[in-house]
């Protein structure tokens, strides 16, 4: 390991999935882990009253924190990426939105990523473009009720995404800011994503070290645990700890069954940046 002190939390929706997702923060607090994040945990953008007070209770039985959730981001087993920039999907975002804020006071969490949403062949670009300006927009002023910070991250893999790079992030972040003075976003680093996109990492966390409000890691090729490619994890954190970033690294790797043999116990508890081993 490195000499980096960063606190590690666990990505609930893509790790322990061989459990009911109510399940899983318990099982990441047996694993030694204090914190968790999901993506959106629910199938409609407002479910059911009981249905959220399920998984708040779920999160607070557990005894772990809560420290990232995602809007709602359409039908992600259906190929969807987000709804931010779907003109169709603007009230439904808005709705959520209000939502996430509840589930925020009532877990303490004040990271929320927005997925910007998939190339819509019949539209043009530019409406697309600024649907997410706006929405982003009402986020970022719904979650900063509460002290909260709206995340956005470029993405990878099959489907027509819009954001690609840490640049394309970058840009739109600006644009929000100078038309519409929202100032609580920032980048959502996630290293594998930015590799397999072909951003390289060390320009970009040298150049974005100030926009980045979270961190996520998997190694490159393959989207598993640190140690399987060629990412240089440790380095990266090293060298973002070292330029300020003081935030959270969420494990957002695909296991069959969740292996953390490459991170010691004690590395796991968010424990004080002073007291990290």
């Amino acid at each position: 390991m490195s000499e980096h002190h960063l606190r590690y939390a666990v990505n609930c929706s893509i790790l322990f999935t061989d459990l009911p997702l109510l399940r899983r923060p318990a099982a990441a607090k047996a694993a030694g882990f204090d914190a968790v994040e999901f993506w959106w945990p629910f199938a409609a953008a407002v479910p059911p009253d009981a249905d959220v007070r399920a998984f708040v209770d779920a999160v607070h039985d557990a005894g772990v924190q809560l420290i990232g959730l995602n809007f709602f981001a359409g039908d992600m087993p259906g190929g969807d990426r987000g709804v931010l920039s779907s003109p169709a999907h603007s009230a439904e975002f808005r709705d959520n939105a209000e939502l996430v804020a509840m589930i925020g006071t009532a877990t303490g969490c004040r990271n929320f990523n927005a997925l910007y949403g998939n190339r819509i062949p019949f539209i043009a670009r530019d409406l697309q473009d600024d649907t997410a300006v706006a929405n982003l927009a009402f986020a970022a002023a719904t979650v900063g009720r509460i002290g909260g910070t709206v995340l956005v991250e470029p993405v990878s893999g099959p489907f027509p995404y819009l954001l690609r790079t840490a640049g394309d992030v970058v840009a739109v972040l600006d644009r929000v800011r100078t038309e519409r003075g929202a100032t609580n976003l920032a980048l959502l680093a996630d290293l594998y994503h930015l590799t397999v996109n072909g951003d390289d990492l060390t320009t970009v966390l040298a150049e974005h070290a100030g926009r980045i409000g979270h961190v996520q890691i998997a190694d490159a090729p393959g989207r598993h645990e640190p140690g399987t490619g060629g990412i240089d994890v440790d380095g990266h954190l090293s060298r973002l700890e070292q330029g300020g970033y003081q935030g959270w690294v969420s494990l957002e790797y695909v296991a069959t069954s969740p292996c953390f043999d490459w991170l010691p116990r004690a590395r796991r508890a968010a424990a004080p940046k002073e007291s990290a081993v």
